[in-house]
């Protein structure tokens, strides 16, 4: 009889062979962990409105305040994890303050909705960088497959998010809102359940913490805990004072970038401190990136509800799955695109990290510009055609794919080791700055008329959107302008189909 030939692997499995251990139960971690963030990213805006009867100048900043302590909370959560306490015990208190906060939420009034807020973002924000910092201490920091991971992992989670809009779109439809935070509560105790399964697969590699006595750890994890309640109760306050938030964001955002150049000019290898000036360069370039991510939440959320003809194919369509675009595009596009960088980077092409923020920039900047277009062959009534909204979702998560999971994998490349964790907090700290900008440019995009008629609104939309795409792409013409400087910062050059780095991923 023929010799029976084994089954060919897929993709996936390839990738668990060329990656360290631990890389793949973190993917699905990753992926379980996104559901609830996700849910209340996307439908915060809908639920103080619609539900709570927010009036929009007052919804618009406490969403974007809540953005904003997400991702500016990852500098905290860079700074306790490895320090005070491990990243994966970090994570899973995360996990479990999410939790928490989503069954306060669950209770449907405005006082549940600021205590419930409070626990969630210090969870959501602490435990980000703890899987990033994670992911990234499992690689060398020349690893190339380092890039290939984070590529990976950004499908994972944006999988997470694919599941969670449409799960929280039906059930916006059906005005189930308490289902709705019951939904997110699930996901974070699934991926709590899936941590403490993989838990031995993820220890800390040669952070402070690893290298403390049992006392040493015990003394450092209650003063961590400490922290975090500490936190709880700040949350709390500061949520109800949205000016106030916004103000420290900002100028914990300027007090890290200065502290960073300082670290830059203190360096005693001269390589170490030009990459953390190229490091710099490009947390700009991302910051312009950030603040169109961040718009999707709440100005582009209610313009899908109020200007935009949500029916296709005669099926009515929820905000939430037209999000779906983003997910979708970058759960397909990340690996594929994975898959493209090892095949030209093994024909001796440099596709430097450089080049792909410029190219994202660009794609995303058109994205977002092609809607006032659309505002203008919108129909008698106002309405735009929903194909202009798919249209630049998929171009704007086309250019996320250049950025976003590059980014993280950029931290891990040019940080010494020592500043890893505070680097990474950083880097994440530019989405909560550019989600601060953001809230400002939605309450430019809504206007100063208090109307929801399309035929009034449009034209503030337009404005809007017009400034902030066009803008982006002319930063990211700037940017490609100056990749052979950053390339001399990073210590990178031109090199030959022979000597060419190449990330094996299994493809």
């Amino acid at each position: 009889m023929p010799e029976s030939r084994p089954a060919s692997k897929n993709l996936y499995q390839k990738y668990l062979d060329v990656m360290p251990p631990g890389a793949g139960a973190i993917f699905f971690i990753q992926l379980l962990a996104t559901t609830a963030f996700a849910t209340l990213n996307y439908s915060l805006i809908f639920y103080t409105t619609n539900y709570l009867h927010m009036a929009d100048k007052i919804a618009t900043p406490l969403v974007a305040s809540f953005l904003a302590f997400n991702y500016g909370l990852h500098l905290l959560g860079g700074y306790i994890g490895g320090r005070f306490m491990s990243y994966r015990s970090l994570f899973a208190i995360g996990m479990v303050l999410q939790c928490i906060g989503c069954l306060i939420i669950s209770a449907g009034n405005l006082h549940a909705l600021y205590w419930g807020l409070s626990p969630f973002l210090a969870g959501a924000g602490l435990n980000v960088t703890c899987i990033n910092c994670m992911l990234t201490q499992r690689f060398q920091p020349e690893d190339k497959r380092r890039e290939s991971a984070f590529l990976w992992n950004y499908a994972g989670m944006n999988a997470g998010f694919f599941v969670a809009l449409y799960v929280s779109g039906y059930l916006q439809q059906l005005h189930m809102y308490r289902s709705m935070f019951l939904f997110g509560a699930a996901g974070n105790l699934a991926t709590l359940i899936l941590t403490m399964a993989q838990w031995k697969k993820l220890p800390d590699i040669n952070t402070t913490f690893s290298r403390l006595t049992s006392t040493e750890k015990k003394s450092l994890c209650w003063k961590g805990i400490a922290l975090i309640v500490g936190l709880l109760i700040a949350l709390k306050f500061l949520l109800e004072s949205p000016s106030i938030s916004n103000a420290l964001i900002l100028g914990g955002g300027t007090f890290m970038l200065v502290l960073i150049a300082v670290f830059a000019r203190t360096q005693s290898k001269p390589e170490a401190r030009k990459k953390i000036w190229a490091y710099l360069i490009l947390w700009f370039a991302s910051l312009v990136f950030f603040i169109l991510y961040s718009m999707p939440a709440m100005a582009i959320n209610l313009f899908m509800e109020r200007n935009v003809d949500l029916h296709f194919l005669g099926i009515a369509i929820a905000p939430q799955w037209l999000q779906n675009i983003n997910p979708l595009v970058i759960m397909l596009g990340g690996p594929l695109f994975s898959g493209a960088l090892t095949v030209l980077r093994g024909r001796g092409y440099q596709i430097s990290i450089p080049l792909q923020f410029s190219l994202g920039l660009m794609v995303v900047g058109f994205g977002l510009a092609l809607l006032p277009i659309g505002i203008h062959f919108a129909n008698a009534a106002g309405y735009l055609n929903i194909n202009w909204i798919m249209v630049s979702f998929a171009l704007q998560a086309m250019g996320e794919v250049f950025i976003g999971p590059i980014g993280y994998a950029l931290v891990g490349q040019l940080a010494p080791q020592n500043l890893l964790g505070v680097m990474m907090g950083t880097w994440m700290m530019a989405t909560g700055i550019g989600s601060i900008i953001a809230g400002k440019a939605s309450s430019m995009a809504l206007g100063t008329v208090n109307s929801t008629d399309p035929l009034i609104t449009n034209t503030s939309f337009a404005h809007t959107f017009n400034l902030l795409g066009w803008g982006t792409l002319v930063v990211g013409v700037l940017l490609f302008m100056a990749i052979p400087f950053i390339l001399h910062l990073i210590g990178e050059k031109k090199l030959s189909a022979r000597t060419q780095s190449v990330t094996p991923v299994g493809f």
